[in-house]
This record gives structure tokens, sequence and C-alpha cells, in this order.
């Protein structure tokens, strides 16, 4: 039966296979670039980056904003499939939520990397690159 089932579905197989190497390569080459260009101060309340609405022509800014969601929301499905999948999904799952803007954003970011394993993770991957820890208020 479970033989059967493999024949059947080999070409799917086979590209379940290749998207899960795909994935864990670009999550071990990408995650830890982004977490070290985090600054340290981040996660203070005083760091808030606004976007005027008088910097630049606003329809760039809309649609830089927009190319930002879409990459956070791309990194959000590939945090979902690899947590079934060869990867880092929980890490993956978290920059692309830092990358996407929405209501409640900066409180949510503040409680997750506040856990002390999410921290430490985190200032792990810094320590390797010579960058200062993250500091949670």
């Amino acid at each position: 039966m479970i033989t059967e089932l493999l024949h059947n579905y080999k070409n799917e197989l086979f590209i379940f296979a290749w998207l899960s190497v795909v994935l864990l390569i670009v999550s071990i080459a990408i995650i830890p670039w982004v977490v070290i260009k985090i600054p340290d101060d981040y996660f203070h309340e005083h760091y808030r980056v606004r976007v005027s609405k008088s910097s630049g022509h606003p329809l760039i800014a809309q649609l830089l904003a927009g190319l930002k969601n879409l990459v956070g929301f791309i990194f959000v499905i590939f945090g979902i499939l690899m947590l079934i999948l060869p990867g880092q999904g929980i890490l993956t799952i978290l920059i692309g939520l830092f990358l996407m803007n929405f209501p409640g954003k900066y409180q949510f970011e503040r409680k997750i990397v506040s856990l002390p394993r999410v921290l430490k993770s985190l200032n792990w991957i810094r320590a390797k690159a010579n960058k200062p820890p993250l500091v949670v208020e």
C-alpha cells in the first residue's frame, strides 16, 4: 500500500523534496543576514521608524510598502511550510512578520522577542557576526 502510494506520487514527492532543500538553503542564507541587520535598540519604545508622507513620491512609497508586505507574507508562508519541511520555520515566520505592516505589530514583535528562547537564539546569531545583542525593554 505505501509502496504503491509512493510509486503513484513519485513526481510530487520529488518536487516536494527539492522544495524542502531549496527552502532549507534559503533560510540558512537569508535569516541570519536579516537578524544581523536588526538594530540592537529596535525593540525600545523610542525606536520607531515612521515613513513620512512627504518623503518621495507617494506612489513609490506605497509600492515599496506593498513589496515589503509581499516579501514578508512570502516569508510567513515559507516558514509555515518549514514547520513540516526541513528549515527554520518559526524563525522564518518571525522575520516575515517583522517585515510586514499590520496593526499591533510592534507589541507583537516585542512579546515574541522577549521570550527567553527566542531572544537567546537571535542574540546567538548576532554574536557570531560580532553584533551587539538585541535589547528588549
